[in-house]
């Protein structure tokens, strides 16, 4: 279902894998691919990229609401390439690894991440970059990459250690292994952990008072404060990862990090540290 940019003067588009809408000063942005669980792809981050961008340049919007349809908020990264999903895609830019072109952290206005169902991979990956996330108490959550034979993205290494400390990052970045909602508000990940049908609402409650009851000037200078330190290093993270996580993606175990899970069995691993580590230095 498309929507249209409200007053932006941002370009117009007809999202397919996203809802836009404007409620009382919010935009809403969810994604929409509930039949595949809002599995990520590179049309969606095209689509998630214009919507902010003209969230952002409407003056009307105050702060963004982003969340998923149906019973999960984002399964990951679309498989259907299978063994190539993260294989070297260098020849399509950035894009080709579906890294939306403007990001959360680039905008002006506060972005609220309602995570209201599973979200895997670039499903958590990315509400990192919103600036407050509530979430489902019975969502799982995974940051599965070393599971999939490639490395974090959007700049999460950085961002998951910011948020929670280098001790918990390691646990769920290092292991790959499922956690909570709940568990995910006691660590400090979210700032609420919600029964799922009560997510967006409080959400939009607490977009909702930003837009009736803050100046917009004012919240702007203090999220560019408040990201001010931390954005060049998550930058040059990114900047990484359009090197690294391809390269992975095209070796054995990429390709066996997709293929395993796929075909519902235990992974054999083929790589060495030894002798198949490269330097991106």
């Amino acid at each position: 279902m498309a929507r249209s940019n409200g007053e932006s003067t941002f370009p117009f588009m007809a999202y397919n894998k996203i809802i836009y809408e404007i409620d009382s000063g919010v935009a809403v942005l969810t994604l929409n691919r509930p039949e595949y669980l809002n599995a990520w792809n590179t049309e969606m981050a095209t689509e998630i990229s214009h919507a902010l961008h003209a969230a952002e340049t409407n003056d009307s919007v105050r702060a963004v609401v982003i969340t998923g349809a149906g019973r999960a908020f984002c399964a990951g990264q679309d498989l259907s390439a299978g063994a190539d999903t993260f294989a070297d895609n260098n020849d399509n830019g950035d894009q080709a690894q579906g890294t939306p072109a403007t990001m959360p952290w680039d905008l002006s206005k506060p972005v609220v991440a309602a995570i209201n169902g599973h979200a895997i991979g670039v499903g958590i990956t990315f509400p990192l970059s919103a600036d407050i996330r509530f979430v489902a108490e019975d969502a799982k959550l995974q940051f599965a990459f070393v599971r999939r034979g490639i490395a974090p993205e959007l700049g999460s290494s950085k961002l998951l250690t910011h948020i929670v400390g280098l001790q918990t990052a390691s646990d769920l970045l290092l292991s790959g292994r499922f956690f909570s909602g709940q568990e995910a508000m006691q660590i400090g990940l979210v700032a609420q952990s919600l029964p799922a049908e009560q997510v967006l609402p409080a959400a939009m409650d607490w977009a909702h008072d930003i837009a009736k009851n803050t100046a917009p000037v004012s919240v702007a200078v203090t999220k560019k404060m408040m990201w001010e330190n931390i954005k060049p290093e998550i930058l040059k993270t990114v900047s990484q990862e359009f090197s690294i996580i391809p390269w992975l993606g095209a070796q054995p175990d990429g390709t066996e990090g997709v293929l395993h899970f796929i075909e519902k069995r235990a992974p054999e691993w083929e790589g060495s540290v030894n002798s198949d580590l490269p330097d991106f230095s």
